[in-house]
């Protein structure tokens, strides 16, 4: 957990250097610009389609209900976009950036070995995005449910922190059997770090910030655990 903390802080840290925030504050906005674009354009179909999906329901009661129920659901599904499609720009745009920014002031030692790291980035960020989608619309029946919002966005955005960051912020610097060594070895370390940074996203004015804030979070904690196993094993950084 001390590692998590010191990762937190340093992403906080880095937060505050006008290099690292405007990388930090584009994807966020693009996103957020393009779905509620989109939203306009398409708001009377989706409430449409969630209105004859509610009265499905078996608990689904009156009309105003199914109504305020469709609406809820629609702004939800549009939320998961705009953060889907916030990680993916910063996964595949911004991040590496932000590796150069961070590892040239906290790890200039640590030597660089990773292998296809732009494909691969690509279509790690893409899977985790696939599986992320069609996870969060299954689920939208059950946000209706009480304490249900609460707690699951937050776990599956967990989920998606750790899924597509961990391999992000290592990809350039580990090789394969290091990556695999890490994962297994810091994955409860990498979850809690996923569960910390989906939370960053309920905090006002921190949740623009929320996607490329847990990619700094995991350029840390996985850069920091790299430098530590190498050490450990008398790697040359």
């Amino acid at each position: 957990m001390l590692e998590v903390f010191a990762a937190l802080s340093k992403a906080l840290r880095d937060l505050t250097r006008p290099a690292v925030l405007w990388h930090a504050l584009w994807p966020p906005l693009a996103a957020l610009l393009l779905w509620t674009a989109i939203g306009f354009a398409a708001w009377a179909h989706g409430v449409a389609l969630m209105e004859r999906i509610v009265p499905g329901l078996p608990w689904a009661g009156w009309e105003w209900v199914a109504q305020w129920a469709a609406v809820f659901l629609l702004l939800a599904a549009f939320a998961a976009l705009t953060y889907i499609t916030a990680i993916l720009l910063v996964a595949v745009f911004a991040l590496p950036l932000l590796i150069n920014l961070v590892a040239a002031h906290d790890y200039p030692d640590l030597g660089r070995h990773g292998e296809n790291v732009f494909w691969g980035s690509l279509g790690n960020t893409l899977g985790a995005g696939a599986i992320f989608l069609i996870g969060s619309l299954a689920m939208l029946p059950l946000l209706l449910l009480p304490g249900a919002l609460l707690v699951l966005p937050l776990l599956w955005s967990a989920w998606l922190n750790q899924r597509a960051f961990r391999f992000d912020a290592l990809a350039e610097h580990a090789t394969p059997g290091e990556m695999q060594l890490l994962v297994r070895e810091d994955g409860r370390n990498f979850y809690m770090a996923g569960l910390a940074t989906a939370a960053a996203a309920y905090v006002p004015l921190l949740n623009l910030l929320a996607p490329a804030f847990a990619a700094l979070v995991f350029v840390h904690l996985g850069l920091a655990a790299l430098r530590r196993r190498r050490q450990e094993g008398g790697v040359v950084l």
